[in-house]
Formats: C-alpha cells, structure tokens, sequence
C-alpha cells in the first residue's frame, strides 16, 4: 500500500481487522484487507486480500505519533505532536470525529486502552497523567513531577498503571495514581550510556496462555534488551538480548509470540537492514524476518495472529506468519491443541474426519503433539500434584534419583516431564516419566525418540494387540531397560556398549545443541545448532555418519525407505541430502556418487513439506501460499493453498486448513479438510474419460502405481470389460477386486452384471432398483442387509406381496432396536424389540427407561429357569427393589442369590426367612460380618434384633447383656436395666428352646423326653463358651427385681417386708454395685428400727475399699449420730449371716413379696421359672420379674 508520507505508527484492530497508520503532516489512515473468492479451496492466507477500506482521516496537522484502537466500544484514539487528541467513531461504515481534546501543555507520548475498554490513560511528556472514560468523562489526573513520560500500560486486571520514563525506568502505580514501587531492570546488567524504552506491552490473557503462570508483561529497550515478567514485581524475569536497535513490540492474538521490530548491523556489513525477531514468552529465539526498507517504525499483528502488519518508510509491509501449531494426524485424526481463556490447561481435540466425531482431552503445561501410524505421544511437564503410578515406574524410573557428576550430586525429587501414548480418539495407552525436556519429539512404528538440547531418549513403546509365538518370545527376552535408553549428543554409540537408562548424562552440556530431530524404523537423524546432522542406525543405535549443513536445520523428514532427508532450515530454504549411495543414471562408468552428497537442489520461504508414504521420489512442500508436488525433483503446477499437509499416500494429499480451524476449535468442519490429487492421476483420469481405457492403460503402464491401476480397473469394470478390469486388479494386488470379476464373469444376466457393479460402486439406490426390476426382491434384502440398512429391509419385506420370512422380520426388527438402542431411544427400542421378540435387550430398555413394572411383567413371563433371570435380579437389586428381585432370582432357583441380595439391601428378616426355608447354612458368615458392622458403628441394639430374627438367640443374648452391664454402668434409671436384663434371659430361654426343639428333630420321637433334655443338655454345654450367660441368665434381672422391690416396700411404709428384700440383695454384688445394696439395707433396717442389722450393714459399708476416704468419713459420721441414739440391736432376731434353707437347700425367694418361700404350693413362672406364693401371685396379671403372662 503506497502512502507517500513517512509513517510514525500502526495498529490493527483485532477484533474488528481495520489498520490504523499515523504518519507525518497530519497523515492518519484506516485500511481493511479483506479476502474475497468464490473458490472453498481458498481460504484464509491463501484467498487473494484486497482493500476494503481505505479511508484518510482529516483532523491532525502535525505528525500523528500514537494511535490506539480500543475494540471493544468501535473507538479509534490518535494524537499527534502537537497534543491534539482525537476519538474517532465508526458510522455507517466510514470513521468520524467524535471528541476532540488539546492541552496545549506538552505532546501526548503514549496512550493505553484497559482491558475492557472503559478506560484511557494518556501520559504527556512533560509527566502530566490523565484516566478518562469511554465516554469522554475524566476520571482523574495527575503530575508526576521530574519525570518525562514515554510508555504507559494496563495490566490484565486494570489494577496497575505502568509509566515508562525517558530515562529507561519503569514505575509502577495502582488504578488511582498512587506511586507503589519502581520496578527492578535486570535485563540492563552490563550494559552503559543511555537507553530509552521502545516498547512495553502487557497481555491481558485473552486468548488464553500458552501454560500456568506464563510470561506476559514485556519490557524492551532501544538497544535491544529485553525482559518478559509474570507480573508487575517479578523477581526472575526472562531476560533476551536482541542484539538489535528496537523501535516497537508487540505479542500476537493468543501470547504465544512476541514480535520484537527494529534493525540489525549485520558482522560483515556497516549497513544495517529492517528485521522483525520472534520470541517465545520464555526468551526462546523462533525466527528473524528480513524486511526491505530504510527505517522501520512500528508493528502489529492482525487479530488472527496470521499476518503481521509492518510500517516501513512510507509503506505498510504485511508479512504471513505460519504458527507452528501443536498438532498431528493419525489414522484418520486430526489431533490439535489450544488454549482458552477460562481454563490453565491445553484443550486437545482428537477430530476423526471420517465419522466427523471429536473427543476432547485436557492436558496441562503441554508441550508437543507428535504421531506416527494409529498413535499421538503427549509431551507435557509432569504435574508435582500427582504422583506416578508403580506401574509408571519401571526399572531405572525411580521417584527420587541421585546423580553424581564431577563431584557433584544432584538430587531430582521427581522427574520433570510426561511422555503419554495415546490412540486416535484421545484413550491413553501407556505413559513414560522421563527428566530430560523433550524439546523434539519424534515417533516410528516401535519407538519413541524425544531430544532435549544435550541429549536423547528412546521409548520402545508396546500397546496391546495379537502377537504371534515369535513375537511373544521377543517381547519376553526384552529386558524392562532395555526398552528405554538414553544417549548424550557428544557421545558415539555404537550399540555394543549400551548402558540403558542413566539420566546422568543427559545433564552434561555441549557446545553445540541439539535443534531437531526425525526417524524412520532403521533410521534416526539428530540435527544440531553448527548445522551438523548426525546419522544413527535403529534399532541398535549406532552413530554411521556426520553431514555438515550451510545453516541450522529447523524440521528435518526421511523419505518411506530412508534413502533421502529433507531438510527446512531456519531461513525457511529446502534442500535435499542422499542418505545412501544411489547410482548416477548418466554414468555410463557405474560411478557412485559419494553418499550424502547434497544434490543442487533448493525451494526458498519453504514452510512445510511430506514425503509419499509410498514412493521414495514424491514429496510435497508448502511455499508461501502454494503447494508444490515434486516427482524426481521435478515440480508440479502449484496449487493455491495455506493448508498444513497431513499424508501423502496414493497419489492424493490430504491437507488441514489449521488455522480456519482455530478460528472456531470447539466445532472442527470438513470443509476445512482438503484432498488434492497429483498430475498423474488426474491425467490418467482424464484420459480413461476422454480418450479410452486402452490409451490410458498404455499411459499407465508407463507411469505404474497402484492407484492408478485401480482406477484403470474400476472405469473397465464401469463398461463391464472384465478382462481389462481382471488384469489391472492383479497389477495393483487387489485380490478381492480379481474375485469380483471372477463372481461378475459367472452370472449371466448383463442386468444382473451391471446391477452388483453398482453396487461395488456403492450406488445402492441404483443396484436395489435393478434388482426390484428384475423381480429379485431377495437380492435386494440381501444388499440391505450387508448394508445394515434395517428400516430399508422391513420396507422391502412388507411390500412383497407374499407373506415375508417371520425370521427375517424378527432379525430386521431386533436389528432397528438395535439402533435406537445405540442412540439411547429407548421408547423406539422397546417398540421394535417387542415385535422382535427380543427378551434380553427387552429388559435392558425397561431398565434404562426405569420402567419397572414392564420389567416386572416380563419376569412373569418368562419361563423357569430362564437365563435373563438372574440379569433381571440384578437389575432390580441395584435400584433396591429387593422383593421382586428375590421373585426373579427364585424364579431361577438361586436361592442364595436372593439371600445376597437381601443382605446387600439390609432386608435381614426376608433374608433369614429365605435361609430357613431353603435350609441354608451360609446366612452364620454373613450374619457376623453385619453384627460386626452394626456394632463397630454403636448400633447395639439392631445388632440383637439381628441376631434374634436369625434365631442366633445366644449371641444376641450376649450383646444384650453387655448393653445391660453398660447401662448400669451409667447409673440409668433401674428399671431400664433391669428391662434390659429381663430381654437377654428371655433371649437365653429361646436358646434353650431352639437346642430342645433341634434335638427332638435329630432323634425323630425314638428315645424318651429325658433323653431329649439330656442330649440338649450336652449341646448345650458343648456349644455355650460362656455358661454364666446360660445357667445363670436370670440373676441380672433378678438383682435389679429385688433391688426396685425394697425401695418400693419402703416408700408403701412395709418395712420389715423391705429390710427381707434388702437383706436378699446381699446375693446380687457381682451385678449391683456393693454400696448401693448397704446403703439401701442400712435406710431400710433403721426405718424398721432393726438398728443391729444398720450396724452391720454401716460396718460393711465403712470396709468397702471403693469408697474414697472422704465418702467413709462421711459414713462413719453418720454411724456415729444413729447410734448414739439408738443401740445396735434389733428388735426382732434376723438372722444376717445364715439364710432360711430348707430340707433340699436354699429355699426360693418369692419374686412378689421377697421373703423365702416355706410353703409346699407355690406358682412357677412358666417363662422365668421363677416362684411366689399362691395368694400372692392371684393379685397380678404378669409375672413380677419377667412380665409374662400369669397362667
């Protein structure tokens, strides 16, 4: 574009693509390029770009010498020597005034939109700062005095104001105005006399970052030092020395790129000449662009970052930038990286373009992407928050490594960096932990081969597939290390001294790094900095040759039989170097040539290239915006394209148009996936149309490939020449192809010819309709059917005028179940299962429809026994259906998959009524595993309920009477635990029940009753490990009986009644607490007045060793004030020591009254077993102590 003023600046919209240009005598100018063709091949870089827009703007006088596009409000600001500064508006598609300001002061030296575009600073030279809004409003301002302004940036947040001083220096304020800091300088180390800032630009992460906490603030100066900050007060900037003078930089669209423009003095030159330098945010140098031109003063880059727009002397230089993406191709895959906004990790998309399905990966710190055949390897920084895996962790990958080296040990907590195989939908199959950074990555059919800049590293990776017995062997004999190995650059293996995996070296540095890498199955080439390229035979690494290159290479690539490498130096020049000695055609001597010759040949601004994957002398390249095909070194007519090449197999080259992609990744489309065919085989196309098949078969013959045979042979079979199509099949080794002509030359009919030709060519509709005409309705189903076009077939079936095959109908319906099914439709599935009969998927429906009773319904028709049974089962156990479950499950006769179910859905009383009915022995394991659960939880109570319902009386007896034993503990309410102890006896008593009933069933009423009650004695005392709880399991309940009975005769005011049942509790010490039992026979002997029985039980009471001394003082004192009052005799003789016995021993107590029972007619508890006096017990309904009903 030619502008015959000398421009000061350039912006470019991002958003909306104009491009702002200020330049002397008030020149300022809005530009748009915009691509405009019919053609879909043409896109992006490659469609031809005009001018749009081209509109001078009239307002400036002086030079304008800032311009500044704030995006997100349309707005244009510029400002020029004299101060004027004026907001521009777009209306109706032409740009205006829309505010006007002039502090006829000092000269505006820089202007900076926010992030949001609501707010504008502008910073004078003579230090003067004003903030205003997008609506023209001043929000404040201020005087920096001293200072001359040059540079002002927001940061990301608009929390901080950058200010860069005339003098180089840098400070920072916040949003307000406030002085924070200076910021420290430290890529000016070593460096005198003045510098000034040329640029400082700060990414507002709009585009997402390149990793976590990645450089984004840039600072450059006129004398080419450079340093790239995390944040405003980074103490450990990355720190660049251009070697260049600097006038502007700026980071592309995603920052990813900084763009540093200004000039350099070449070595052997004094004159200088225009370059752009490109830089990663970490410092690493990617390319330099030479741009004609005296005096460059400004750059920017488009919003796409695909071009760059450069202002030269009186010109605007655009300049094409390729990205060098993160992306591969396999097995039909695209896989491609990028970043968004809102999230820290990179976005892999794995886009199968057959199917036009994607699967979606998110990988953080990502490095590469690299594939080779059905496999993508992952390279990415190792995340510190997870830990490998052992099985990650083969030998020689130890999680903490020591290196020694030259005295000095090195220890590595975990290793860096991840190397993830993956398949083509993103699954991952293997991962490998490695420390050196794999800066270059390449893969073959078996091998992994990653390079830092010292060293590089083998993987012999392994995924699962069928091995033959040979391989299997092989695989077995590998030794684990065997399968990684590691090699320094300096090195020279020579696969006899293999050490294995020893990360040690990889540390080692070397004068002359490695820059790229690429190999084949027999061969590895390292390329390296001096432009040394190193040649190594694989498997076995050994070094076979050194090549010396003009330049540093920057992508290298082996032709498919490894004879020839292509190198892409970082100029962007091709050039080709024979990797073996091939034979001179024109040497009539026989002469070789020397191997590694480089041949004459060279393509310039050379961005990508691929070889044939079939054909050693077929490449393609990318050079500019064309695509050139070379066979012997003989180029093709270009193709107009931008697109990155993927394969180039068969005579077609399948080329991605990435960065139309990455305009919208989330949604890939097919239009931006292009095939070209070569020249031949759209010569030979054209001749089999236009001339006939046996010229073209004679082109053929002179220019062989099997791709073109099977074209050849597809137009013979198009004219049913089956000869011509027989022979061309064999010369292309199409062995089906041969058995198709073999089948088409057996049938008779031409009709029927020409029908299964069609459909060979996959023109079904036309095959069917021949068939139908031909009355073969058969053949037509059948076709369908190989087709899998179900919902085609049940139409041909119904519209035969015949009864249709019932089997075929079931198979076509079960077939569009199945369809529905895949696409998760289940109503459509269940409608055609039910017409197929097909009971299997019938229930997986229901189940997924959550239709249970149609679950249900069908259990019931099922037959017994059925094999869908137990699936329904479970199908009803997981939502916790437990009883129609069980019905499913017995329906089968699995009865103990019903017991599990049961368990599994805590329906124990359905589980134990299941076990007695089908006699099972397995609920005992099952039955303690839960009690255990319950009890480990404190739900003692449930437990004994458990152990109850299973009829496990004894063991609920003795989690009883623990609770028991607990709860008295306590101190709870009496009659609570005596409660408690009444249910553990009863709970014995069952036991001695059960024991009695089992008994009887073994004997079968052949021996007496005393030989039943012996024999339940003996099981009973060979099985009850505790007989306390079984000879004794009353004496608890007793204890608290007697004990609640005294206090109660004591309140009514009976209190010899009282004292007798006092006395008796003297039995109980072991169950109620000593002290209580005294205490209380002590109250209720002095109420009775029977002062010698208090004194003794005061006596027992001051000699009870429980007691603290405090507490026997106490009684003691009290002792002391009773009798001094009354002497220690009773009025009534009672015998303490001696209880009443009668003729057979102790006499029994009456759980009624308390007092012995001297009588010969008594009541017994039926349940208990326990006695009262007849006219005692006729006054109640229940048994005192263990409430059963009075019989």
């Amino acid at each position: 574009v030619l502008i015959y003023l000398h421009l000061k600046c350039v912006s470019w919209n991002k958003d909306q693509g104009f491009i702002a240009c200020g330049g002397d005598d008030g020149l300022l100018r809005v530009l748009k390029l915009e691509s405009q063709t019919d053609d879909a091949k043409l896109k992006g870089l490659a469609a031809p770009s005009n001018l749009s827009m081209n509109q001078a703007l009239e307002g400036h006088s002086g030079a304008v010498q800032v311009v500044t596009w704030n995006e997100q409000y349309e707005k244009l600001t510029t400002s020029d020597q004299n101060g004027l500064i004026i907001v521009w508006m777009l209306y109706k598609g032409a740009w205006y005034e829309e505010m006007i300001n002039n502090r006829n002061k000092s000269v505006v030296r820089s202007m900076s939109w926010n992030a949001d575009g609501q707010k504008i600073c502008i910073v004078y030279e003579d230090g003067a700062v004003i903030v205003g809004s997008v609506d023209g409003n001043r929000i404040w301002g201020k005087e920096l005095k001293g200072n001359q302004l040059a540079h002002v940036a927001w940061s990301p947040d608009s929390k901080i104001l950058l200010f860069g001083m005339a003098n180089g220096e840098v400070q920072i304020y916040d949003n307000q105005g406030n002085f924070i800091i200076k910021m420290t300088i430290c890529c000016l180390t070593n460096t005198t006399g003045a510098v000034s800032i040329a640029g400082i630009h700060w990414y507002a992460g709009t585009g997402g970052y390149v990793e976590p906490d990645c450089p984004c603030l840039a600072i450059c100066y006129d004398n080419g030092r450079c340093q790239i900050m995390r944040y405003e007060n980074d103490e450990n900037p990355v720190c660049i020395d251009t070697l260049m003078n600097v006038v502007s930089i700026q980071w592309n669209h995603c920052g990813s790129v900084l763009a540093v423009a200004g000039s350099l003095r070449a070595s052997n030159m004094d004159k200088e000449f225009n370059v752009v330098q490109f830089y990663t945010p970490f410092g690493e140098h990617l390319r330099t662009l030479k741009v004609p031109g005296k005096q460059m003063s400004g750059v920017a880059w488009e919003g796409g970052g695909l071009r760059i727009g450069l202002a030269v002397d009186s010109y605007i230089y655009f300049a094409n930038i390729r990205p060098d993406y993160k992306w591969g191709y396999c097995c039909s895959t695209v896989v491609y990286a990028y970043t968004k906004p809102e999230r820290q990790e990179y976005c892999v998309v794995f886009w199968d373009t057959k199917n036009n399905e994607k699967f979606v990966k998110y990988v953080k710190s990502l490095m590469s992407i690299t594939t080779s055949g059905d496999f993508c390897i992952l390279a990415s920084k190792a995340d510190d928050t997870q830990p490998q895996d052992d099985a990650e962790l083969e030998a020689g990958s130890h999680s903490r490594v020591m290196y020694k080296s030259e005295n000095k040990v090195a220890l590595l907590c975990v290793f860096q960096y991840v190397l993830i195989l993956c398949n083509s939908i993103g699954t991952p199959l293997d991962s490998k932990y490695i420390d050196i950074d794999p800066l270059f990555v390449t893969m073959t059919k078996t091998h992994v081969i990653t390079a830092s800049k010292e060293a590089f590293y083998m993987w012999q990776y392994r995924v699962a597939k069928k091995l033959t017995a040979l391989e299997i062997n092989q695989v077995t004999r590998t030794k684990k290390e065997g399968r990684e190995r590691v090699y320094h650059i300096d090195s020279n293996p020579t696969g006899s001294n293999d050490s294995g995996l020893d990360f040690a070296k990889s540390f080692t540095a070397t004068r002359d790094p490695i820059c790229c890498i690429t190999a084949t199955d027999k061969t590895l080439i390292v390329g390296r900095e001096s432009g040394v390229v190193h040649r190594y035979s694989l498997p076995n690494v050994v070094l076979m040759q050194k090549y010396t290159l003009n330049n540093r290479a920057y992508y290298l690539s082996i032709n498919c039989n490894s004879s020839r490498l292509a190198i892409i130096d970082i100029a962007g020049v091709l050039t080709l170097l024979d990797l073996e000695v091939r034979v001179s055609s024109d040497d009539s001597t026989g002469n070789q040539a020397a191997a590694g010759d480089p041949s004459k040949f060279e393509r310039k601004d050379v961005w990508d290239m691929k070889w044939a994957n079939d054909n050693p002398d077929l490449f393609a390249m990318m050079e500019k915006t064309r695509m050139y095909v070379f066979r012997n070194l003989d180029p093709e007519e270009p193709i107009q394209t931008s697109g990155y090449i993927c394969n180039f197999e068969d005579l077609e080259i399948k080329s991605v148009l990435l960065d139309e992609i990455m305009k919208d990744p989330e949604r890939p489309n097919k239009d931006n996936l292009i095939n070209f065919e070569i020249r031949s085989l759209r010569d030979s196309r054209a001749l089999i149309e236009k001339v006939g098949i046996e010229d073209a078969s004679q082109f053929i013959e002179d220019n062989p490939h099997p791709r073109l045979w099977r074209l050849l042979a597809e137009a013979a079979l198009q004219k049913l020449n089956l000869k011509m199509a027989e022979q061309a099949f064999v010369r292309c080794k199409d062995y089906q192809g041969i058995e198709f002509v073999k089948r088409l030359g057996n049938l008779q009919s031409e009709p029927m010819k020409q029908a299964e030709v069609a459909a060979y060519f996959s023109r079904f509709e036309e095959a069917e309709r021949m068939y139908l005409d031909m009355d073969r309705r058969d053949l037509a189903i059948g076709l369908r059917i190989k087709l899998g076009d179900w919902f085609r077939v049940l139409q041909l079936l119904k519209s035969g005028s015949g009864d249709a095959d019932d089997a075929l109908l079931e198979q076509a319906h079960n077939a569009i179940g199945d369809y529905f099914a895949d696409r998760q439709k289940w109503v459509n599935a269940v409608h055609y299962y039910l017409q197929g009969r097909n009971q299997e998927r019938l229930a997986e429906c229901y189940y997924m429809l959550e239709d249970y009773d149609g679950l249900e319904r069908l259990t019931s028709v099922l037959p017994e026994n059925h094999k869908l049974l137990p699936e329904i089962g479970q199908m009803f156990a997981t939502v916790g259906m437990c009883e129609q479950a069980v019905n499913a499950y017995l329906k089968c006769n699995q009865a103990k998959a019903a017991v599990d179910t049961c368990v599994h859905l805590n329906q124990w009383n359905k589980a134990v009524e299941l076990t007695r009915t089908h006699n099972m022995k397995e609920i005992k394991s099952l039955l303690s595993k839960y009690t255990s659960h319950l009890l480990e939880k404190n739900k003692t109570l449930e437990a004994v309920e458990l152990y109850r319902k299973a009829h496990h009386f004894l063991d609920a007896a003795k989690v009883m009477f623990k609770i028991a034993e607990e709860e008295a503990k306590k101190r709870t309410r009496p009659l609570r635990v005596k409660k408690l102890y009444v249910l553990a006896a009863r709970l014995v008593e069952n036991y001695h029940e059960q024991v009695k009933t089992s008994q009887q069933t073994k004997v079968k009423g052949k021996k007496s009753e005393a030989t039943f009650a012996l024999a339940g004695l003996l099981e009973e005392d060979a099985s009850a490990s505790d007989s306390r709880i079984v000879y004794h399991a009353w004496r608890g309940a007793e204890a608290y009986h007697f004990f609640l009975l005294a206090q109660r005769q004591l309140y009514a005011g009976y209190m010899e009644n009282a004292m007798r049942t006092a006395l008796h509790l003297r039995e109980y010490e072991d169950i109620i607490p000593p002290v209580e039992i005294y205490s209380l026979l002590a109250l209720c002997a002095s109420a009775n007045r029977a002062f010698g029985t208090c004194s003794q039980a005061f006596i027992k009471l001051e000699s009870l060793e429980s007691l603290s001394p405090e507490q026997r003082q106490l009684y003691e004192d009290l002792a002391l004030e009773i009798f001094t009052k009354h002497a220690p005799k009773d009025n009534r003789m009672v015998e303490l020591d001696k209880l009443p016995e009668g003729a057979e021993g102790k006499l029994p107590t009456c759980i009624v009254t308390g007092l012995p029972i001297q009588e010969y007619q008594t009541w017994m508890c039926s349940v208990c077993k326990h006695f009262a006096l007849e006219q005692e017990i006729s006054k109640y309904n229940c048994c005192p102590l263990c409430h059963s009903p009075v019989v």
